[in-house]
């Protein structure tokens, strides 16, 4: 990769973690969250923000491989279109867990950002398999999000 390449494979990176931000932004105060009855199996606070970093990082270079690869641009735009709705999604799912505390409407919003994420993961194989591996483990997180979830929400 030349200059230029890293240039835009960081370009996609800071893209998709200011979905992320704008998602922190929205979603709020974690007071309302830490009042909650949850599950015993719920990670420390601090591995959130971790994880979605990291997340983040990997949907940026998993876009990037994309969008630099030399497959139809149809097949690119439409791959690229799916992930731009999954980045869409998932920011919106802070305000309503966090901020309105719609905890089942949550719950389903969350199984909708899976099947997407699932769809953009097929799409993105096809194009870069790297760029499919890459989100195996956003895909993994999602199903234990949604777990999570769950617990949280039949707890209270």
């Amino acid at each position: 990769m030349d200059k230029k390449d890293y240039k835009l494979l960081a370009l996609f990176i800071v893209i998709a973690l200011a979905f992320g931000g704008i998602g922190a932004l929205l979603g709020g105060s974690m007071d309302d969250f830490n009042s909650l009855n949850k599950p015993s199996f719920t990670p420390p606070p601090i591995v959130f923000p971790i994880a979605w970093t990291i997340l983040y990082v990997l949907m940026g270079i998993s876009a990037y491989l994309v969008c630099t690869n030399n497959t139809d641009q149809k097949f690119r735009k439409r791959a690229i279109a799916v992930y731009i709705l999954q980045l869409v999604i998932n920011c919106l799912w802070p305000l309503f867990f966090f901020r309105l505390g719609w905890l089942l409407f949550s719950l389903l919003w969350l199984i909708l950002l899976l099947v997407v994420v699932i769809v953009m993961f097929i799409k993105f194989f096809k194009i870069s398999p790297l760029a499919g591996y890459l989100q195996i483990p956003y895909v993994l997180w999602l199903v234990f999000a949604g777990i999570l979830n769950y617990a949280i929400y039949t707890l209270n």
